[in-house]
């Protein structure tokens, strides 16, 4: 069920209307109007002309139900315009709220630091601006309720994308996360400190629990966004026969995600790396597909679940890393995708973008986060060199 949020100071009730409404028209004098009629009441008719009060009765009855029907309507239009509302403040809205919106673009930061690097930025960004009407968020771990609102002026990453009118920024508590789902039992159970890729695991069940309860899309953070995803319910494969978790959609309370968590916990193995992720999916998968190799560039389907194409998130496959960081002489289109996996696990040298390096990933962030790009990549360059005169 959608829930609407609306926030104002005390002694505002103003509402700044969408372009998509009306073809950009403000229809705000509905509002004014019922705050109107509240504040001031019709007074008590004569009893002794009946007729004259039942009239002014039905004039009442049919004004209010056509202020309602225009009130529905506009909130039958809100899903698709929320975002070009401008709220005073995002901070009075809770995670609950946001996610039950739908759609939501969902990222995870399950380490304890609290300053997203420059890759985690890029895609956050990227997704913001190629999904402009959905609500992107960054569930961080190291946040907490008492930290979130002294975060702005402390971090410039955080600064960044907070920013951004559809991205917020919430506080990942796993203990809420995980309720009313088969993983409650066993986030109790687990003693993390015992475990050995506690962060992975982490990760992989709170995707699980976010999508199955909200729905949306799930994306890691060394996903650059290149163009909108066209399905609802899908996998994306790493490569034949077999799925990623790293980026999957589906809408709330869909069977295969529930099933993917039950089988989670019963076949539960946190020495092996993957064993609740990338390996999670696929047995999951292969248990109502008949998987088959790709062929060329097509997509497959089963059980309404598109198994979408290598190519449509990892047209560099993971042994190729590295190219990433190199310069092309031919920069590739990437057509047949929607989105790139910079595979962020594999970069144990930390290799970052560089400003002129004309790397593929240099290039990759001027076009899909040029902000992060200015902001964190030339910007904080330039501060390290001007730093490094003032001490010579």
């Amino acid at each position: 069920m959608l829930q609407t949020v609306w926030v104002s100071s005390p002694g505002r009730w103003t509402l700044r209307e969408p372009a998509c409404h009306r073809g950009g028209k403000q229809t705000s004098w509905k509002y004014r109007f019922i705050r109107t009629i509240i504040q001031h009441p019709c007074r008590r008719h004569d009893t002794k002309r009946p007729g004259k009060v039942r009239m002014l009765k039905k004039i009442q009855i049919c004004l209010c139900f056509f202020f309602v029907s225009g009130i529905l309507y506009e909130i039958s239009l809100l899903s698709s315009c929320f975002f070009s509302y401008v709220p005073m403040s995002k901070h009075f809205l809770t995670p609950e709220q946001v996610l039950n919106l739908g759609k939501s673009i969902i990222f995870l930061e399950t380490t304890e630091r609290l300053e997203p690097p420059p890759l985690v930025s890029c895609s956050v960004e990227s997704a913001a601006r190629i999904y402009q009407d959905r609500p992107i968020i960054l569930f961080m771990k190291g946040l907490t309720n008492d930290t979130a609102l002294d975060l702005n002026s402390s971090y410039a990453a955080f600064s960044l994308l907070s920013s951004m009118k559809n991205v917020f920024i919430f506080p990942l508590q796993m203990e809420i996360v995980f309720q009313e789902t088969p993983l409650l039992q066993w986030y109790n159970q687990v003693v993390p400190e015992q475990e050995k890729n506690w962060v992975h695991v982490s990760s992989d069940a709170s995707r699980l629990a976010l999508i199955w309860k909200y729905g949306g899309i799930y994306m890691d953070t060394d996903v650059i966004s290149i163009r909108p995803i066209p399905e609802e319910s899908f996998l994306a494969a790493q490569k034949s026969r077999f799925s990623s978790n790293g980026i999957f959609g589906f809408p709330a309370h869909h069977k295969f995600i529930w099933d993917c968590m039950e089988n989670f916990v019963l076949k539960y193995n946190g020495n092996i790396w993957g064993n609740q992720g990338p390996f999670l999916m696929t047995r999951m998968l292969k248990t109502i597909c008949n998987l088959t190799d790709f062929k060329g560039t097509e997509d497959h389907r089963c059980q309404n679940i598109s198994f979408l194409n290598p190519q449509r998130f990892y047209p560099i496959p993971y042994p190729a890393w590295g190219r990433y960081y190199q310069v092309w002489d031919k920069i590739p289109s990437f057509n047949h995708s929607y989105a790139l996996h910079l595979w962020n696990f594999m970069n144990h040298n930390r290799k970052a973008v560089v400003a002129g390096s004309n790397t593929l990933a240099e290039k990759l962030y001027k076009a899909y986060c040029p902000t992060t790009y200015e902001d964190l990549i030339q910007n904080a360059e330039l501060g390290d060199f001007t730093h490094s005169e003032d001490v010579a």
